[in-house]
């Protein structure tokens, strides 16, 4: 890719800081699946969890390039703990785009300082791919509103002293109704948390369900205004999605790189395995894959820097879909690439290829992109 010498700069930064403090720890993130806070505060330190924040609040100015260079680096190594980085994207992105500057101005220099976790709650037990199904409540009264409902799968929730809240507000069908809410959860009462989501791969990252019951939040609180919480959350997503494709780059590349690295060592037949052409046929496919995928992620990047919301809209889909299928192909070749040593804990590659797994799945299933990219071609 062709970047400015402040991108290779930031992207150089980055790589010295992976290989210091992710490295050495990301195999016992993920065997013990604890949330590293020590990741948190560096982060925090170095501006990448909010590297989105405006410049005018006291933030890094960042855009969505410095985000996916940030992701891919780290995800080298590490995507579960490249989530970190931009973690408060999708709590800020609403605000920018829908939100009062009295809510700007009230949030966005906290985030800014650093070691914030925020978060964005959508998802329902019967409300995945599907947000218009959410049936969780926000009824209004007095100078508040009271919510009342579950929420599944929201990354970092139960650590965050934030949240995005999607509730419904009206009984209009589908999208109409939904509602986005800032809700601080360590210091609101009715807010519960329930057991932590045991998962295959980006362990260390921690989804826990969320109730509500009773909880009464200011209206000053209200994202813009009442039903258009559905905007707001998509908005969010599409800014989002193009930075788990740059996960999914980064996760193949790491891949790549211990295959490179194991196949001229192993020895079988009295000579290294990377003699062999069918080894070298399938790095050849891995390289070919991973650098396809890298310059639709930074093409989609570009978009969203250039604020070319209806290319955006496309691309973002592509490039998440494209970006994590070709992560688990080259995840499982690399297993492969290993044999018997890749399906042991003692290489990194088994936990590449579960970590892979859920980039297919996340910020919509890649089904779900595939009907986007569809939709917005036949428009």
């Amino acid at each position: 890719m062709s970047f400015t010498e402040e991108q290779i700069a930031f992207r150089d930064s980055i790589a010295k800081m992976v290989a210091r403090h992710v490295a050495p720890i990301a195999a016992e993130i993920d065997a013990t699946d604890r949330f590293p806070t020590e990741l948190v505060k560096l982060f925090g330190e170095m501006g990448l969890m909010q590297l989105w924040v405006p410049e005018q609040y006291g933030g890094p100015n960042g855009n969505l390039t410095m985000v996916c260079i940030a992701r891919e680096e780290i995800s080298k190594v590490s995507p579960a703990c490249a989530s970190i980085a931009g973690l408060n994207s999708m709590f800020i992105m609403p605000l920018l785009h829908f939100g009062s500057e009295e809510q700007r101005k009230k949030y966005l220099p906290r985030i800014a300082a650093g070691g914030v976790v925020t978060a964005i709650a959508i998802s329902e037990p019967q409300a995945g791919s599907d947000v218009t199904a959410i049936n969780t409540r926000a009824k209004k009264d007095g100078d508040c509103y009271v919510l009342n409902g579950r929420k599944q799968w929201c990354s970092y929730g139960v650590e965050a002293e934030c949240i995005i809240v999607m509730a419904r507000t009206s009984d209009s069908p589908g999208a109409d109704g939904i509602s986005a809410f800032i809700v601080e959860p360590k210091t609101t009462a009715g807010i519960t948390f329930g057991r932590h989501e045991r998962k295959m791969g980006f362990r260390g990252a921690p989804n826990t369900p969320i109730f509500f019951d009773n909880v009464r939040v200011p209206v000053e609180n209200l994202v813009g205004e009442e039903g258009k919480g559905f905007r707001a959350s998509m908005r969010a997503l599409d800014l989002n999605r193009p930075t788990i494709g740059a996960q999914s780059v980064g996760l193949a590349q790491g891949a790549l790189d211990v295959c490179i690295a194991y196949a001229k060592e192993r020895k079988q037949f009295k000579k290294a395995i990377s003699e062999f052409q069918g080894i070298q046929f399938m790095l050849a496919d891995m390289a070919i894959q991973i650098e396809a995928a890298r310059a639709l992620v930074y093409e989609c990047a570009r978009a969203g820097d250039a604020g070319d919301w209806k290319r955006l809209n496309l691309l973002a889909s592509m490039a998440k879909c494209f970006g994590s299928d070709m992560a688990m192909k080259v995840t499982t070749d690399a297993v492969q690439i290993f044999g018997g040593y890749g399906y042991t804990m003692d290489y990194p590659v088994e936990r590449m290829m579960r970590d892979a797994k859920l980039t297919q799945i996340f910020e919509g299933t890649n089904q779900i992109q595939r009907v986007v990219i569809a939709r917005e071609l036949l428009r």
